[in-house]
């Protein structure tokens, strides 16, 4: 059974930073969000095992499961690698959130953050796509697919060897299109290529892209000064063709009711409006970055093979997209096999051929201090 894109909400409740109270989550206010959200015409809830330490899916049993009609709305959940130990922990896991939820069965389900290394490795190492197959064979599973946080390229190998499988979940927004170590363009050319259904999780970039520096929302008040600047990332994100639904983790009331706003009546954007987000995403580029070209004049000498380009382009990708995390692991793949940042021994060789003239060796002790202090 196929995923039919124009009956999916544009719009998911991602049930990830829900509002709390008392260090528990508030279920009368996430019902009341809820109730909003369903009475919109939107139905499409996604939690995960790990989600507020497990509560994220008895919150949905307690405000969704129990309170609407099993066939009226979409829930979805994710098996997560790092809690697989053993093949028996597929099933427990999954048994485990079937009581949570109370659901019966899941409309989509995910291999949660699929990536390069270890959590790859792991749903391959048990299996997990054809034990997948399996539960939707028993009817427990409606639609199987994965997240995604890893490389264009494997994200081609694992779709190649898996073409069981029916949609894809990525992070995109309009900052990380070109994000060198997010590369959501690149990843939604490929899925969009193949006609893989894509849900988009993360297009307002964890709340960043709504709140935005002066020199942005200027730009944006200029072109729709009652628009919300979060609107305008969900917008880009929910225009673009092949997404069947774009996950937002509304926190508290007041999203939810700008979300609804954006998503009645949704618009696409505008030529005009997409020129807007361009010259908005010029900006956020263009401060404070490192001038690399990308040469790579200064590697051929580099007596400790350090992939000094490279390393640029992950401090890049921290100044610019404030995304630490995930260029942390970055900068641990890069220099797995190749010098690190703090190899360096001052010799002045890349200095001394860079065309940008810019303080390598500088730049890189800073570097170290940002990446290599545990």
């Amino acid at each position: 059974m196929s995923i039919d894109l124009n009956k999916m909400p544009k719009l998911g409740f991602g049930l990830m930073r829900l509002p709390t109270k008392d260090g528990a989550v508030d279920l009368d206010r996430v019902a009341a969000m809820a109730d909003a959200y369903i009475k919109a015409g939107l139905n499409y809830f996604d939690t995960a095992y790990v989600y507020h330490g497990g509560t994220s899916e008895t919150t949905a049993r307690e405000v969704i499961v129990k309170r609407y009609p099993r066939e009226s709305f979409y829930l979805a959940d994710k098996l997560p690698a790092w809690c697989i130990k053993s093949a028996e922990d597929r099933d427990r896991i999954f048994a485990e959130q079937l009581e949570r939820t109370g659901a019966g069965y899941f409309d989509f389900y995910l291999l949660h953050s699929l990536e390069d290394g270890y959590n790859y490795e792991v749903y391959e190492k048990y299996d997990c796509f054809s034990w997948a197959l399996q539960k939707k064979q028993e009817g427990r599973i409606k639609h199987f697919g994965f997240s995604f946080h890893g490389t264009p390229e494997l994200l081609e190998q694992v779709l190649d060897k898996h073409p069981e499988v029916e949609f894809v979940q990525i992070q995109l927004n309009y900052l990380d299109w070109d994000n060198p170590v997010i590369q959501s363009g690149r990843l939604y050319e490929i899925l969009h290529s193949r006609n893989i259904p894509i849900i988009i999780m993360e297009p307002v970039k964890g709340g960043t892209l709504a709140d935005p520096a002066p020199a942005v929302a200027d730009l944006f008040k200029a072109a729709a000064p009652e628009a919300s600047y979060a609107s305008w990332a969900l917008r880009f994100a929910a225009s673009l063709e092949g997404v069947m639904t774009v996950l937002s983790g509304m926190s508290n009331e007041e999203q939810m009711q700008d979300n609804l706003g954006t998503f009645t009546d949704f618009k696409p954007l505008s030529d005009e409006e997409s020129e807007v987000v361009e010259k908005v995403r010029s900006v956020m580029l263009s401060d404070g970055t490192i001038g690399c070209t990308a040469c790579r004049y200064c590697c051929d000498g580099c007596p400790m093979g350090i992939p000094i380009p490279d390393i640029f382009k992950t401090e890049n990708s921290v100044r610019v997209y404030k995304d630490t995390w995930r260029a942390a692991n970055h900068y641990k793949a890069i220099t797995a096999s190749a010098g690190k940042a703090s190899d360096c021994i001052g010799c002045g060789q890349c200095e001394s051929v860079c065309p940008q003239h810019l303080n390598v060796i500088e730049l890189l002790k800073n570097i170290a201090e940002r990446f290599e202090t545990e």
